[in-house]
């Protein structure tokens, strides 16, 4: 199976597109938003607070790591804190330089079982449960946030949006619930699907890939997550707390949010901001761009606009955002994993041949 450092390499050119795409949205946005707008809103932030902002940020991946801690000791004995807190900063760098945020899982597997000698079933199924635990009660909430902002006077574009992205959210977490329980009947369902565009797909990409590499990667993957979402279920005190702490986690973020704009001296409506930033949070799930770069800033913007909120404090807000929240964490994960592929690369060199 390909790590994602390989993966990475492989795709880096499509990488970096994707990146121009996002850096040419933010840039167009700003531009008709106004550059001068932007900079003087975002000369007027208080360095305190985005101070705190960074804070509160490393907080929530502090309280990551105890979840994903926590659930990895139900199965196994996990690293010491400082080194999983590292193997998730490199996972985040995973996440966040792919435009479908999937690259962070496997590579918490494979830095497990390459650095700790975890198994790698073990390490993916836990790392797939914890971020369970983090999807279940973002679901919920980015559900209930969404019908509610269905009753506001918003434009009828932003509202079908809105409304498509509620079906979505609610056909992914019924998905994500039935292969959990029922891994046999879905493997089968999606592998029926990758069978019939299977053709379209050769044809458009050119690769020469064997239809079955791709059942047996469907079948993997699917089978871990599987054993990821019993995992994070038949401890019953694992799953409560696991629960709470992803909820804290939910709350941390929206007060950082909030501290975002308060860094510019603007203090929106509590509840129209936890509503507007869960939706903006639902959005950067769309495998797209790179976090969801430039789409879910257009959206923050059309949203909070309803409310009051200029568009250039918005922007600015954002980008203060993106730095505690996006940028900060994958320099740190870049460095994370370049020092493990570097000692696993070294490990690696160092192991006798078996032929020796």
């Amino acid at each position: 199976m390909q790590d994602t450092y390989e993966v990475i390499r492989k795709h880096k050119w499509e990488i970096i597109a994707t990146f121009a795409v996002a850096a040419f949205l933010i840039f167009a946005m700003t531009f008709l938003i106004g550059f001068n707008d932007v900079l003087e809103t975002l000369k007027k932030a208080k360095w305190e607070w985005i101070l705190l902002n960074l804070v509160l940020e490393a907080g929530i991946i502090l309280v990551w790591t105890v979840r994903w801690k926590m659930i990895l000791d139900v199965v196994d004995t996990s690293p010491k804190f400082s080194t999983m807190l590292m193997m998730l900063f490199a996972s985040l760098f995973g996440n966040n330089v792919t435009p479908s945020a999937a690259g962070g899982e496997p590579l918490r597997a494979y830095l497990l079982r390459e650095v700790e000698g975890t198994p790698f079933e073990i390490g993916f199924a836990t790392s797939t449960a914890d971020r369970v635990f983090e999807f279940l009660p973002f679901v919920l909430i980015s559900i209930i946030a969404a019908l509610m902002l269905l009753s506001w006077n918003i434009p009828p574009l932003t509202r079908i949006f809105v409304i498509i992205m509620i079906i979505v959210s609610i056909f992914i977490f019924g998905i994500l619930i039935y292969a959990g329980l029922r891994k046999e009947i879905i493997t089968r369902i999606m592998i029926s699907i990758a069978k019939s565009i299977y053709p379209t797909f050769i044809r458009l990409s050119k690769k020469d890939i064997d239809f079955s590499e791709i059942r047996e990667k469907i079948t993997f993957y699917i089978s871990r997550f599987s054993t990821g979402f019993i995992t994070a279920l038949k401890d019953r005190d694992v799953f409560l707390i696991a629960f709470i702490l992803s909820f804290a986690m939910w709350g941390l973020d929206m007060l950082r949010m909030y501290v975002c704009f308060g860094a510019l001296g603007v203090y929106p409506p509590i509840l129209p901001l936890v509503i507007i930033y869960t939706i903006g949070i639902l959005i950067s799930l769309l495998p797209l761009l790179p976090g969801a770069w430039g789409i879910r800033e257009g959206t923050l913007i059309a949203l909070f606009a309803v409310v009051g909120v200029s568009a250039d404090v918005v922007m600015a807000a954002s980008l203060i955002d993106r730095l505690a929240s996006y940028i900060v964490p994958t320099i740190i994960g870049a460095l994370a994993a370049l020092y493990y592929g570097k000692k696993v690369k070294n490990r690696s060199n160092n192991t006798p041949s078996s032929n020796s």
